[in-house]
């Protein structure tokens, strides 16, 4: 857990309210931008129930499985946020910028040609989870997020039960939150 580093780009949270039945009950974000005017990240567990829009239908075919579309958040729903795995990590392609190791946001205006063939994976994310200046530091303090550095299999692996392999990777304390159940005598 990244309790003592200072919160960044290329993190996960990972929501301590299960059963909350809120839009973040179980979520894993990464975030992508944390700065004095804020704190943007997309959540990573959620295939969206909608099909390909047309301005994106030319990644289609390029997308890591279930080569779907994501729901990245609540906010901003009109916006699209591209993450993708570079294919050969001696390489920073047009339209990429690095967050963490080889995983990076791709602009999606960037020419289908020049994506082909230059990462390994790619995911698009719908919508946006956002914090106002100073709002993610309130949720960690109030224990709302445990907080670790993230991991590609987070990415690009499957979304089920992501919610749960997070923190059994995290362990400790957040790794017991893991075996929550929804019956909450059993907890």
């Amino acid at each position: 857990m990244t309790s003592g580093l200072a919160v960044s780009p290329g993190q996960v949270l990972v929501g301590t309210e299960p059963g909350s039945g809120g839009y973040f009950d179980r979520s894993v974000v990464l975030l992508l931008d944390h700065g004095d005017a804020g704190s943007l990240g997309v959540c990573l567990h959620r295939p969206a129930d909608v099909g390909m829009v047309p301005a994106l239908s030319h990644f289609e075919r390029l997308l890591t499985p279930p080569q779907q579309l994501f729901e990245g958040g609540p906010v901003q729903q009109q916006a699209a946020v591209g993450l993708a795995k570079v294919a050969n990590v001696l390489e920073e392609p047009p339209g990429w910028r690095r967050l963490f190791e080889d995983v990076g946001v791709l602009d999606l205006d960037t020419p289908v040609e020049l994506v082909e063939g230059a990462y390994s994976h790619l995911r698009i994310y719908v919508g946006l989870s956002g914090w106002e200046p100073g709002q993610l530091e309130g949720e960690l303090i109030r224990g709302s997020w445990f907080r670790a550095r993230a991991r590609v299999e987070e990415i690009f692996g499957t979304p089920r039960d992501l919610w749960r392999r997070t923190l059994r990777r995290i362990g400790g304390v957040p790794g017991r939150w893991s075996t929550w159940t929804e019956s909450p005598e059993l907890n």
